[in-house]
């Protein structure tokens, strides 16, 4: 094709006059940067690129980062990944060669982005993600995306979604709420990790996070205030009464002193409050990660103690029971997969209590069928909603709206194993979920996810909106 041919067909002389006109009407002090800029947003964008490669989370275990060029520049994303999988979500593709990263390498997860996904979405448009997103699952044809990698996917669909809204120019929250058909963003409530314990710990403390609301702050920044106030406050609390090792923290950055009980948990994070000057504005939440320690029917709180001297079982109904007297006795507005990932019958008992809202995890593992299950049979209030679970943001927007059209609560979450992607900040404001789990304010990939909120509310500015005592109500 020729020079003539060339300008011809993209029409580029009429653009270039277009350009140099409205420099002259701006009357820019810099022509040149002007037209340029202006002739870079009459071309219409168009994926070019996309590398990945493999890098390591917040465990330091192997996971996908990829970066996505278009013709207008280069948007990177990195997929998290849990400490334990389910046979409901969506499947990471990784190398299973013991000699390398004991199996958990992603090299063949790099190879299907690199050949495969780079291949069929080269000249695409990020802006139309929903097309990007079949696109990439017209490549795998089981349910669980078992071939390409929901790991594969899911970085791809991220920064895809990134470069979608740098071509709209609006901010990356922004460009979700209209995929969703939203026009009302909104700063969610933080469940701030402080007390780690199950699978993400190395004490005695059976269920893996106790967690606190601040629901009684004005806005996203006190709300952070008060979770890194009281948390401190909670150091001092548990160095004094469980000595400094105490203080040693698990994978999400909470403290793991050595204790065994729930309420011994409860009853440190209690002082913590009081101490921190937030009695009546902070609210608790258990994620109690059930099913690690259910054993066929019944439930081992001590199966973390060595040579214990009789297993301390709990049929269903104990657990009731105890769920029960501890939100009678410690302000507990949610729990957590208080059951074992197959165990409907419990959690739907728990649920019909009314004493706090019940987010399925495993139970649901974000997999529209199971939810669809949840909400026809009454078992659970609310979603815990894992990217990774799924693998692209198309299907994260439809689970949501299935979520919240049964007037459940969605929590936003994090996984074990983080990246410093701040993504799931961005899709809490845009899905205006209320609620998001990220952590504790300690461990920058955990802290990544709430300075990028901090930056949203101070963008938003008087149009910021904190969910605070509306967090179920959204």
């Amino acid at each position: 094709m020729s020079v003539q041919e060339y300008l011809d067909k993209h029409a580029l002389a009429r653009k270039i006059e277009d350009a140099v006109n409205a420099a002259v009407r701006a009357k820019s002090t810099d022509p040149v940067l002007f037209i340029s800029n202006h002739m870079k947003k009459a071309v219409p964008s168009a994926i070019t690129k996309i590398k990945a490669r493999q890098i390591l989370d917040s465990r330091g275990i192997p996971t996908v980062e990829v970066d996505l060029y278009t013709n207008k520049g280069m948007y990177r994303a990195s997929a998290p990944s849990g400490t334990s999988t389910g046979m409901y979500e969506a499947i990471e593709v990784r190398d299973g060669d013991k000699g390398k990263y004991l199996g958990k390498g992603v090299s063949k997860a790099v190879k299907n982005i690199n050949e495969k996904i780079s291949e069929a979405l080269i000249g695409m448009d990020p802006s139309l993600q929903s097309q990007i997103d079949q696109a990439m699952m017209d490549l795998d044809k089981t349910e669980n995306k078992a071939e390409v990698g929901a790991n594969a996917m899911l970085a791809v669909s991220i920064a895809a979604c990134k470069a979608g809204a740098a071509e709209k120019e609006v901010p990356l929250y922004k460009h979700i709420a209209d995929l969703s058909g939203k026009d009302d963003p909104v700063l969610p409530v933080p469940a701030i990790t402080v007390i780690s314990g199950g699978n993400h710990a190395g004490n005695n403390l059976a269920v893996q996070e106790i967690m606190i609301m601040p629901v009684g702050a004005n806005n996203f920044e006190e709300a952070i205030q008060m979770g890194s106030e009281t948390y401190f406050h909670l150091k001092s609390v548990i160095a004094e009464r469980c000595g400094s090792n105490g203080c040693n923290v698990g994978d999400d950055g909470g403290f793991a002193p050595n204790i065994s009980s729930i309420s011994e948990g409860l009853d440190l994070i209690k002082e913590a409050i009081h101490r921190a000057g937030y009695n009546g504005r902070i609210k608790l939440a258990i994620d109690v990660g059930a099913t690690d320690f259910c054993i066929g029917k019944r439930y081992d709180l001590d199966f973390k103690i060595p040579k214990k001297s009789e297993q301390n079982f709990k049929t269903g109904e104990d657990m009731i029971e105890m769920y029960t007297q501890l939100c009678a006795a410690y302000p507990i507005a949610s729990i957590e997969q208080p059951f074992d990932k197959d165990d409907w019958e419990h959690t739907k008992l728990l649920s019909e209590l009314g004493i706090c809202q019940v987010v399925g995890d495993d139970l649901l593992m974000s997999n529209p069928k199971r939810i669809d299950r949840a909400v026809q049979e009454g078992t659970c209030n609310a979603l815990l909603l894992k990217v990774n679970q799924i693998g692209t943001i198309t299907e994260v927007i439809e689970v949501v709206k299935q979520a919240k059209d049964a007037h459940w609560g969605v929590v936003v979450s994090h996984r074990s194993g983080e990246t410093e992607d701040t993504f799931i900040a961005d899709l809490a404001v845009g899905l205006a979920t209320g609620q998001i789990k990220a952590g504790a304010p300690c461990r920058g990939e955990r802290l990544a996810k709430y300075n990028q909120l901090l930056r949203i509310e101070e963008e938003l500015g008087s149009q910021a909106v904190y969910a605070g005592e509306n967090w179920r109500q959204l």
